[in-house]
């Protein structure tokens, strides 16, 4: 049956993700000895023990005879249950799987926020005070969103739209001046759709036109946020970039 087929896979799915330690009840004793002869032997015992890891969970309180009969009559192409019925178990444990699995990350990403929260509200400051000090520079442009740019050099090319794809040459770099992406040290420009890259690139690469070549100093909240982006991209900082259109990708 198709139901017992996805059972199947959901168990292989789930038999790492959500395996937790449990203490184990009092053993039974075993009717027989389990002797493994063959190949065939020890791969159906070892598939035995993997299912089992994956199913000691609170959520699915298992009957393991139940489960046991369930796999004979599936070998006898019998079931208690219609497909539909089958279906829809399978269906309401995966999402109260999921949903348990949403609110775990959710507790872990509010940890990391609350460690971090000393390290974000000085990121901010310090960004709100470059920024301020930055806008009354000569040639700084500021727009509605907050986004501050300086025109470096003027082409004469068309300005892309939020949807089309574009060739650059960049670097990026932190406050302190520190580099942390550069096409132009690898020697080879970036092509990317321009609305599948942070919200101050799609503004204002839009501002550019072929040939451009323009300094963007990008807020955190156009950039990668509070929390930023791994080792990479501090948490809550500006970002400033040297930007050259080089083509609209078409």
């Amino acid at each position: 049956m198709k139901g017992i087929k996805l059972l199947a896979l959901i168990l292989m799915l789930f038999s790492v993700a959500f395996a937790q330690n449990k203490k184990t009840s009092a053993k039974k004793e075993t009717p027989e000895t389990v002797l493994l002869k063959t190949k065939g032997d020890s791969i159906s015992y070892a598939i035995g023990q993997n299912i089992y890891a994956s199913l000691k969970d609170p959520l699915i309180q298992i009957n393991l005879d139940i489960l046991i009969a369930s796999l004979r009559d599936a070998s006898q192409s019998k079931s208690l249950l219609s497909e539909d019925k089958t279906i829809a178990c399978l269906t309401d444990l995966n999402q109260r799987m999921q949903e348990r699995q949403a609110a775990i990350q959710k507790a872990s990403l509010e940890k990391e926020r609350a460690d971090m929260a000393p390290t974000i509200e000085k990121n901010k400051l310090e960004s709100e005070t470059f920024l301020a000090a930055n806008k009354t520079k000569e040639g700084v442009i500021t727009t509605a969103t907050g986004l501050q740019y300086k025109i470096l050099s003027k082409g004469s090319g068309a300005s892309p739209k939020a949807a089309d794809q574009v060739k650059v040459h960049y670097k990026g770099t932190l406050l302190d001046g520190k580099v942390f992406d550069s096409s132009y040290e690898r020697n080879e420009p970036a092509t990317f759709p321009l609305n599948q890259v942070i919200k101050g690139w799609t503004e204002g690469l839009q501002l550019m036109q072929v040939g451009d070549k323009f300094q963007f100093f990008i807020p955190y909240d156009l950039a990668y946020g509070e929390m930023g982006r791994g080792e990479t991209i501090p948490p809550a900082t500006v970002l400033i970039f040297e930007v050259e259109l080089l083509d609209i990708v078409k």
